[in-house]
């Protein structure tokens, strides 16, 4: 029977090695996995509602069940070709406020590798990879320790799973710019996610670069490709190894499970910490970051810079995805900025608005312009120096920003500095 104890990402003291990990129950849900084999692992994490813990919450099975469905599919042309299916870890972390991906790794990076090792098995990848930026010393060093370990004791099968080092660039963690940097390019964003075209493939969707002239040969294949973060697929470990009704046991009916939240800004302990789904906003922000200093209130929450702000009168909203959204934000990745009563937002929406126009890739021009646009008259907006003709122009490119948008990161500057 599953242990119904709560197992934590976040292991307290941390796993040292692959020894301890096995000690500590490590690798009993690959084993799970292999006995129920690839439908039945995939209905198990459909069954215990995991929803993707890196900011859009889509339901981890379903992208599992999609993307081995896809593999086996005919490819185009004559459909001689053979579709792949690939499996990547997305630890680029860079949401502003948000560190819980790097505190799992340091804590339990054996989890993460099972998690991969699950979901390549399920979806029937032979290849997977972890993208991790090349600046997070102690993370990567620790990643690339356990999956070493992992090969070396035979966890890991046939998987072949590789570390990869990337630049330190916001898109570098929106997952088609992650597959751009595995290939060996920038990380600039794709038309066409990575269930639709993934690693490797054939035939490039049109992009900042193509492939080399000459004939093509082989008929074209999509490879489709998973990419969940560092924990859910840390999560997707403990739950072969508990069963989904372990999972279910906690957190909401629509927002199952805990979340790893991160508080900081102006509270007395800025950290990490574990936390069942739909637990309220000052809660998380009481117990993950110490609260605020004596004498001052909340003014407002950011949630990551991917959901409008929610004001300090709105601390009773359950940190799940239904409740944020009803309070007319989001969860996100659970990174919350807090902002108590001397806090001014307009240096707040400039502050985000510069470092969204900063990390705008360029290739759409209403992204990079509007958002530059924006940030200059939040400049003078903040200096006192702004006219309304200013301000115009903020409202006008805050409505156009998102024209003809590849990736999310425009409609995170419509969504902020219009809240």
């Amino acid at each position: 029977m599953p242990s119904m104890q709560l197992p934590t990402l976040l292991s307290d003291p941390p796993v040292t090695d692959v020894t301890e990990y096995a000690a500590r129950g490590g690798g009993a849900g690959l084993r799970r996995a292999r006995a129920l084999g690839p439908g039945g692992t995939i209905q198990e994490v459909i069954l215990s509602g995991l929803r993707g813990r890196g900011g859009g919450g889509f339901p981890t099975g379903r992208k599992w069940q999609s993307v081995r469905e896809a593999a086996q599919a005919p490819t185009e042309g004559d459909g001689s070709g053979t579709n792949r299916a690939f499996v990547v870890c997305n630890g680029a972390e860079g949401e502003p406020a948000t560190f819980k991906d790097r505190a799992i790794i340091r804590a339990n990076p054996y989890a993460v590798v099972e998690g991969v090792a699950i979901a390549a098995f399920a979806v029937g990848a032979e290849r997977a990879f972890i993208g991790i930026k090349e600046r997070f010393g102690p993370e990567t060093a620790r990643l690339a320790a356990a999956v070493d370990e992992m090969t070396a004791a035979g966890l890991l099968g046939d998987l072949t799973l590789q570390v990869v080092l990337g630049p330190d660039a916001y898109l570098y963690g929106e997952e088609t710019g992650l597959l751009q940097v595995i290939e060996g390019e920038a990380p600039l964003p794709r038309i066409l996610p990575p269930y639709i075209h993934g690693l490797f493939a054939t035939v490039p969707t049109a992009g900042w670069s193509a492939a080399p002239a000459g004939v093509v040969d082989v008929a074209p294949a999509s490879n489709p490709t998973v990419v969940n973060n560092v924990e859910t697929l840390a999560t997707a470990s403990l739950i072969l190894a508990n069963g989904p009704e372990w999972h279910r046991s906690l957190g909401t009916a629509e927002s199952p499970g805990t979340i790893v939240a991160t508080v900081v800004g102006d509270v007395l302990r800025p950290g990490v910490g574990e936390v069942p789904m739909g637990t309220p906003l000052g809660e998380v922000v009481e117990r993950v970051g110490g609260g605020l200093p004596a004498g001052r209130t909340v003014k407002a929450v950011l949630s990551g810079v991917a959901n409008p702000v929610l004001t300090g009168d709105l601390l009773d909203t359950p940190c799940s995805h239904e409740g944020m959204r009803a309070a007319g934000s989001g969860l996100g990745a659970a990174g919350f900025l807090v902002l108590d009563d001397t806090a001014s937002m307009v240096e707040v929406a400039r502050e985000l608005s510069r470092f969204l126009y900063v990390e705008s890739c360029g290739q759409c021009p209403a992204c990079k312009l509007g958002t530059g646009a924006i940030t200059d008259r939040l400049d003078a907006l903040a200096r006192g120096e702004a006219s309304p003709e200013d301000l115009d122009v903020v409202a006008f490119r805050l409505r156009t920003v998102t024209d003809g948008n590849r990736c999310y990161l425009p409609v995170q500057e419509q969504l902020v500095v219009s809240s």
